[in-house]
């Protein structure tokens, strides 16, 4: 059963994420029964996930501010500002943030891929512990349908 789903700014989920950028998760499986996930990045340059293949869902990237590589398979593209890109699931991927800050939208369906955001990432909501750092962790991401199979580009 679809019903409204709203949650203002300050009731979003905010996640620590890779290189000390900010996921915020705007929808999850919950507010959206399972049909999608999006959330935002709030990222600097270099921030690049592992090379990944998504084996359960499709995934579109909207570069909201910045500029950006992708890959796709062995082909490598340039993302600029408004840019949007749409990955097939089973494909591999990844993405380098080539300017000094982005803002990145993402949108995964279906919905699911975000118990990996929330496993790997911290609830800014919560204390960070002494040393903290976000690592990608493969069985984690396996367990969500997110495969490894290469070393950031």
């Amino acid at each position: 059963m679809s019903m409204l789903y709203l949650a203002q700014a300050d009731q979003q989920q905010q996640l620590e994420w890779l290189d000390g950028g900010t996921l915020a998760l705007l929808l999850d499986g919950k507010a959206t029964d399972g049909q999608l996930m999006m959330g935002r990045f709030d990222v600097s340059e270099g921030e690049a996930p592992p090379f990944h293949t998504h084996t359960r869902e499709d995934e579109v990237f909207m570069l909201i501010k910045g500029t950006a590589l992708v890959w796709h398979g062995d082909e490598e593209y340039e993302l600029a500002e408004g840019g949007v890109v749409f990955l097939p699931k089973g494909t591999p991927h990844g993405y380098r943030i080539t300017s000094k800050k982005a803002d990145l939208l993402m949108i995964n369906t279906p919905a699911g891929i975000e118990g990996m955001f929330r496993a790997t990432g911290r609830d800014k909501s919560t204390p960070r512990p002494p040393g903290f750092q976000i690592k990608p962790n493969p069985a984690i991401a396996t367990e969500y349908g997110n495969v490894i199979v290469g070393p950031p580009r």
